[in-house]
């Protein structure tokens, strides 16, 4: 998920009850929810860097050793203004235990939302280069930013007010929680709807279907498939017509994967870009361009705003592959 949302979850969680247990939980929470991002700072790899992201900070070791590094920063915070006579007089104790939980339970809040949108992210890194995906929630979903947003502006009211803000805060997450399960039931019932179709209309037996969510239509899935040497796509509203379609495209299918070419094998074991698009990539598929060069993509990223962010090109002569960027 984005940052925002991250740091957003990180709140709630402490407008539930949990920030009272410490001072400095509120930063504490929101910080941890957003510390295993620190493998962004590889971006500047390019194309490379996608076989680097939300793998080893995303994984168990980072998960144990992170919040304890959190804490110690937290803890080493609060003694320096307490030395320095700034520490605020309104903060809380600092209870380093407590702290340390809050720690584990806001990073942990990362991997569990980043699993839930169709880009991958690796859980068991390093014992385990495994993809996982939950192909749940768009990447940044407008809908779960006005929920959190407006429910943290509602706990805090009450908290001004005196009232009785951590039940507003638990009734959030709650709803946030029903949110996310409804969309896991959508996707997997789009996939079974799309398997049986892809059954009946082209005769071929799947062997991955994909639902990608879109932006906004939370009811709605772009379907990705492929089987049999081919891939294809359609869009589905799981709403009927009780809701529009609101990002449609024309059904595509079925194509040839292309992924048999012997100049992308040659071209893995002598490209690092190739060989990172391709330990990175959940459904690649080759283009053949006029030049003799041939485009890599993911179905996953066909829309033409993005596609060409996550690409690789193998120039002809199986010379060195220029990034997609």
């Amino acid at each position: 998920m984005d940052n925002l949302t991250h740091s957003l979850i990180g709140a709630l969680i402490g407008q539930t009850g949990l920030k009272k247990l410490s001072g400095l939980a509120m930063p504490t929470l929101i910080v941890a929810a957003n510390i295993p991002d620190l493998d962004a700072a590889c971006s500047v790899y390019g194309t490379q860097s996608l076989a680097m992201r939300r793998g080893l900070t995303h994984g168990p070791v980072a998960m144990a050793v992170l919040p304890l590094l959190l804490t110690a920063i937290m803890v080493g915070f609060d003694r320096w203004q307490t030395r320095r006579g700034k520490r605020p007089a309104a903060r809380p104790p600092v209870r380093p235990l407590h702290l340390l939980l809050l720690a584990y339970v806001g990073t942990l809040s990362h991997p569990a939302f980043d699993w839930l949108n169709n880009y991958g992210i690796r859980l068991l890194e390093p014992f385990s280069s495994r993809w996982f995906y939950g192909d749940s929630i768009f990447i940044i979903d407008l809908w779960i930013w006005a929920m959190l947003i407006g429910g943290l502006i509602w706990s805090w009211r009450a908290e001004r007010q005196g009232g009785d803000w951590a039940r507003r805060g638990s009734i959030v997450a709650v709803v946030l929680s029903a949110y996310i399960f409804g969309n896991g039931v959508t996707t997997g019932v789009a996939e079974a709807r799309t398997a049986q179709w892809v059954r009946t209309t082209y005769g071929i037996e799947p062997e991955l279907v994909v639902a990608s969510p879109v932006p906004i239509a939370f009811w709605q899935r772009e379907m990705l498939w492929r089987g049999g040497g081919q891939h294809g796509r359609r869009d589905l509203n799981l709403a009927g017509g009780w809701l529009p379609t609101l990002v449609g495209q024309a059904t595509a299918g079925p194509v040839p994967i292309g992924m048999d070419d012997p100049r992308i094998v040659m071209a893995v074991r002598t490209d690092p870009d190739a060989r990172a698009f391709l330990f990175w990539s959940r459904m690649p598929f080759a283009q053949p361009q006029p030049d003799g060069s041939i485009v890599l993509r993911d179905q996953r990223f066909g829309n033409p705003l993005v596609g060409d962010r996550f690409s690789v090109r193998i120039a002809p002569g199986l010379r060195s592959a220029d990034r997609g960027e």
